[in-house]
């Protein structure tokens, strides 16, 4: 395994910049995920770390070596596309030797090799075969066997799981996550799957536009989003936000107002001033149903998940919202019900891009 240190990797593509400075930190045996929207810049970054795209400034470092120059193959690392790449008329096995033939290497590493992916990946049985008689999983993890075989320094994932369907991607979450933990490696993956990358992630690395928007832990992005972007774009369903203003500034707390809801205050936040326009963030789970004493609300939307209801509610103030409720409910389309805003609300400036308010506690 290996670190990785990017110091202000600048890409522009003729007058188009799409990268702008970024800087990074990837200890040894780190799971990091690039996560973001289309055309945020994270498989540029991918590939400008692999050496298949030269950075227009800054620098690469693995394990403290300065690596701008070095080719691809001569890098150490080892990259899984999304659509595989495997050569269709070879086998199984002489997919996973092809790399390490090429490396010059001796028969009986290479078997040794084979021998270990093959079992850590559960595809022994499928060594004789050719791709076009696997399953998509089958031939994502022949995919990803080619890598282990090769024990590089870093693995990189590029979208790895998008041409997989729903059921099948889960699986392979898990057993990315536990291949990691078995071999202890550092991994950089990227996806524009929030869920993928909250559930598999040491670290989440969120990109808007070729910056980093925010870096941390998944529950560090989920509790503390450093914006309004970063909120509404890590978690499923996505954050509530209702606009509003600040009406009272207090040592440890603030008081706010929006329309059609009673005053709220919240701790451990501190504002420019009194009427600040600022936006309220609500998470799902943090928003209640009751059968009376709460907010007025249309139902607009039921969604029944078995174990939870997603409930789409709009408020007297015409804004909407979206209630996470454990179990199922009987509420139905048209039909009122009653909101109750719970802990966990968050403050943002109003641009969608700027800090939130500053926590006055940690």
């Amino acid at each position: 395994m290996a670190s990785l240190t990017l110091r202000n990797i600048v890409k522009d593509y003729a007058a188009l910049r799409v990268i702008h400075g970024i800087d990074l930190d990837v200890a040894e045996g780190e799971f990091v995920v690039f996560v973001g929207p289309s055309g945020c810049g994270k498989s540029t970054l991918l590939r400008i770390i692999a050496g298949l795209d030269q950075p227009t400034a800054g620098n690469i470092f693995i394990d403290g070596v300065r690596v701008n120059e070095r080719t691809a193959a001569e890098r150490g690392l080892a990259m899984v596309f999304q659509s595989y790449a495997l050569y269709p008329h070879m086998t199984v096995r002489q997919n996973l030797a092809f790399g390490l033939e090429n490396q010059r290497m001796k028969q009986e590493e290479i078997n040794r090799r084979i021998a270990e992916a093959a079992r850590m990946l559960q595809i022994e049985h499928l060594l004789a075969r050719k791709p076009g008689q696997l399953s998509g999983g089958q031939r994502q993890r022949v995919a990803i066997g080619r890598t282990v075989t090769r024990e590089p320094g870093i693995f990189l994932f590029d979208e790895p799981l998008s041409n997989l369907d729903a059921e099948l991607r889960v699986q392979m979450r898990v057993e990315l996550s536990t291949l990691h933990k078995r071999l202890a490696s550092t991994m950089i993956y990227v996806t524009h799957d929030q869920t993928e990358a909250m559930t598999m992630a040491d670290r989440i690395v969120v990109l808007r536009g070729g910056r980093v928007e925010q870096a941390g832990s998944p529950l560090e992005l989920y509790n503390h989003p450093a914006n309004r972007f970063v909120a509404g774009f890590i978690g499923s369903p996505r954050m509530n936000f209702l606009s509003g203003r600040v009406t009272g500034i207090f040592e440890t707390s603030v008081c706010v107002a929006v329309d059609g809801l009673p005053e709220i205050t919240i701790p451990g936040v501190m504002a420019d001033g009194v009427g600040e326009e600022i936006t309220l963030g609500i998470r799902p789970e943090h928003v209640g149903l009751t059968d009376s004493g709460g907010l007025p609300a249309m139902v607009e939307l039921v969604e029944h998940m078995g174990g939870e209801s997603f409930v789409y509610l709009v408020l007297a103030s015409g804004d909407r919202i979206v209630v996470r409720s454990p179990g199922q409910t009987r509420l139905t389309t048209g039909t009122v019900a009653q909101a109750v805003i719970g802990d966990g609300v968050q403050l943002f400036r109003r641009t969608e891009g700027e800090p939130a308010l500053a926590r006055s506690m940690p």
